[in-house]
């Protein structure tokens, strides 16, 4: 056996490993995450001098150093009772509570809803009549039954969360392969077994779905039942503001419901590393 060298020639220039091109510049990856990085940025800057050369109202688009200001003073140049701390750990609270009243109750029924055909046929005309009805269009038979303390909107916000969650989880446990249950059956594993090693893990991804959907659906509702009866909270901050013409508070409180919003998905992502490390295999 014989092998031929071929020397390069002007024609064929000699071409570097893919690893050390790459290892030159600036990965895709890295090249997104400045991307979204200074998309916001620039963004920002063009809204500041648009403001400033008076293209744009500052009466109802302030100027992003304004709102910064704003920010500044309602973090540290008010009372205890008044400032943003105050206000986001009231909304926090509340969130918290609702939230959980209505994921718990959700997945343990979705799971039932997803192995027991005769649940599932029951109770799914009552999900295709209740969930498409606006959660916020029943706030004030809420408010009659519980009246306007905070057991009202815990109740919303578990309503709105529950229905969320417990479509997800019905529809992963459904979707989970048969086989799984086969081989749990050959191995005599109990209901109560199926449903924590069959069932609940091979539904989790789609349940943190839904408890994503649901956790944006509480901030939505949070926020309402605060602005029609609160005398606290962002969405309280966010009327209160309203009613006094003060635009840059709320614009403060946009800003907070959104970096609750960022935060708390980004727990969620890590919580789903958490509970599914093999996912972060592929």
């Amino acid at each position: 056996m014989t092998a031929t060298l071929q020397a390069a020639t002007p024609d064929q220039p000699i071409r570097e490993p893919a690893s050390k091109v790459r290892g030159m510049g600036i990965s895709q990856r890295n090249q997104e995450r400045i991307v979204s990085l200074l998309a916001p940025v620039a963004l920002l800057l063009v809204w500041e001098a648009v403001v400033r050369i008076g293209l744009m109202d500052h009466r109802f688009f302030p100027a992003p150093s304004s709102i910064v200001e704003t920010f500044y003073y309602l973090l540290f140049q008010v009372s205890w009772d008044d400032s943003l701390v105050h206000q986001v750990l009231i909304s926090l609270g509340r969130v918290a509570i609702g939230f959980v009243i209505g994921a718990i109750p959700a997945v343990l029924l979705g799971i039932i809803m997803g192995l027991v055909p005769l649940v599932r046929a029951a109770i799914q005309p009552l999900i295709g009549a209740i969930l498409p009805i606006p959660k916020v269009a029943i706030l004030p038979i809420i408010m009659l039954i519980f009246g306007i303390g905070e057991e009202s909107k815990w109740v919303i916000i578990a309503i709105g969360v529950f229905f969320q969650v417990l479509v997800a989880t019905a529809t992963g446990v459904s979707n989970i392969d048969k086989i799984y249950f086969d081989v749990g059956r050959n191995f005599k594993a109990g209901r109560l077994a199926t449903y924590r090693k069959i069932a609940l893990p091979g539904a989790l991804p789609t349940i943190f779905a839904g408890l994503r959907l649901g956790w944006g659906m509480a901030l939505l509702l949070l926020v309402t039942a605060e602005m029609v009866s609160s005398d606290g909270g962002i969405g309280f901050l966010i009327w209160k503001a309203w009613q006094t013409l003060s635009v840059e508070e709320m614009y403060v409180g946009l800003v907070t419901i959104a970096a609750v919003g960022i935060l708390s998905f980004w727990l969620f992502d890590f919580m789903e590393r958490k509970f599914l490390p093999w996912r972060n295999r592929f």
